[in-house]
């Protein structure tokens, strides 16, 4: 099985160990993956603002991109979302790029989505001792509807007590383009997200879209919350390097 990895803006500009635990993790599981250098943004920001014509021209290099690769895999369930539900409409007068467009996101997938759905994981030799609560991002649970593949697999680390998040379906603020329209408003949003994971007494907050975890760690940061942020492939990627690097100790 060959999976391309798809990064997004976000990881690839601020937090590339994202990327690198995701291609450790598909890599651990058996899968040889792959990275097309010549991909970009996905269009989102383009198209939230209201720029088509722009956006269009964004997806189709995308796609041209991956138009060849078995699976895409990406740690954003934000920019899937995008791929598999506004592409379509984005092209849904162009009968040249319907099919491509179509073919494209019936082989994309968020990267835990892709973990429990098609690699069909039920273990991890994983440790990480410590207490954590998992932040629900908007675009990945309404957009693609997934919501129990990352609990599912933060489950299978060893040590690792998840504390569940009050209100967690509301939105942090973020947004994308709304954080920038309507700062006053998602500020108390990313405030009130905040308080309710300090209230878990969690030590770590884990998410699967860094565009959220970016807004709320900074909030919390800029607060002296002592919550460390987690993409949950970076948990988990660590929490399957201790248990390697603790059996070759043994040994």
């Amino acid at each position: 099985m060959n999976v391309s990895l798809f990064i997004t803006c976000v990881s690839d500009l601020f937090y590339p160990n994202v990327g690198k635990s995701v291609v450790g993790l598909l890599e651990h599981q058996g899968a040889g993956v792959d990275f097309p250098e010549e991909q970009t943004c996905c269009g989102q920001p383009a198209f939230n603002t209201g720029y088509y014509d722009e956006t269009r021209t964004a997806a189709k290099h995308l796609i041209k991109v991956f138009e060849n690769s078995e699976y895409i895999v990406s740690p954003s369930g934000s920019c899937v979302s995008m791929v598999r539900h506004f592409y379509p409409k984005l092209f849904e007068d162009d009968a040249n790029w319907q099919s491509r467009v179509k073919s494209l996101g019936e082989r994309i997938y968020e990267f835990s989505e892709f973990m429990i759905k098609v690699l069909k994981v039920t273990s991890l030799d994983a440790t990480f001792p410590g207490v954590a609560t998992y932040h629900q991002s908007c675009h990945m649970s309404r957009g693609i509807g997934v919501i129990d593949e990352p609990l599912q697999l933060l489950k299978m680390v060893n040590g690792l007590e998840l504390k569940d998040l009050p209100y967690k379906e509301d939105c942090c603020g973020f947004g994308g383009t709304f954080a920038v329209k309507m700062h006053e408003i998602s500020e108390k949003m990313v405030a009130e997200k905040a308080q309710h994971i300090q209230s878990t007494g969690a030590q770590y907050l884990v998410g699967s879209d860094m565009a959220c975890l970016m807004n709320i760690g900074g909030y919390m940061h800029r607060h002296k919350m002592p919550v460390c942020v987690y993409h949950v492939a970076e948990l988990l990627y660590e929490g399957v390097t201790k248990s390697e690097n603790k059996q070759s100790t043994v040994s």
